[in-house]
């Protein structure tokens, strides 16, 4: 598997995208301004991330996504610890990451990766999203924001 950065002339894996982000219309405004890398493996995007400047010396990571038959085997931890590493190398002092309330898995991830909760976002999903989202039967509604030091 090789991870590298999305040309601007190539195709966006927007089913992809949309699998951790369900807006459409959220999706193409951070992937207008931000960096979108995947994971190619045997010629086919297996997943993806972008990486959104937010504030001087900050980075935001915006979505984190793993084809589903690709899933549990890893690939979102070396996607988030890429990541980590793009943004040292681009002299970010600061990453950082939201997840929906109702993300258990995503919230274990990112914690295992060096984030740390550091904010709630109360009512996010439910300001921001006009269709209700559920995972793991629990309704996403506040957004769980970690950061980590670079």
């Amino acid at each position: 598997m090789e991870i590298k950065r999305l040309e601007k002339h190539e195709k966006v894996p927007m089913e992809l995208l949309l699998l951790a982000d369900p807006s459409r219309s959220i999706v193409e405004y951070y992937i207008a301004k931000g960096d979108c890398f995947i994971a190619v493996s045997k010629e086919k995007i297996i997943g993806v991330y972008v990486l959104l400047p937010t504030r001087p010396k900050t980075v935001e990571i915006v979505n984190v996504a793993v084809a589903e038959n690709h899933q549990g085997k890893g690939i979102g931890k070396l996607l988030v610890s890429h990541a980590i590493r793009i943004a040292k190398t681009q002299g970010y002092k600061t990453i950082e990451i939201g997840t929906g309330n109702s993300s258990i898995g995503q919230l274990v991830l990112y914690q295992k990766c060096g984030f740390r909760i550091v904010s709630v976002d109360h009512n996010y999903f439910i300001k921001h999203y006009s269709d209700e989202i559920y995972e793991n039967g629990i309704q996403c509604i506040d957004m769980i924001r970690l950061s980590q030091d670079l």
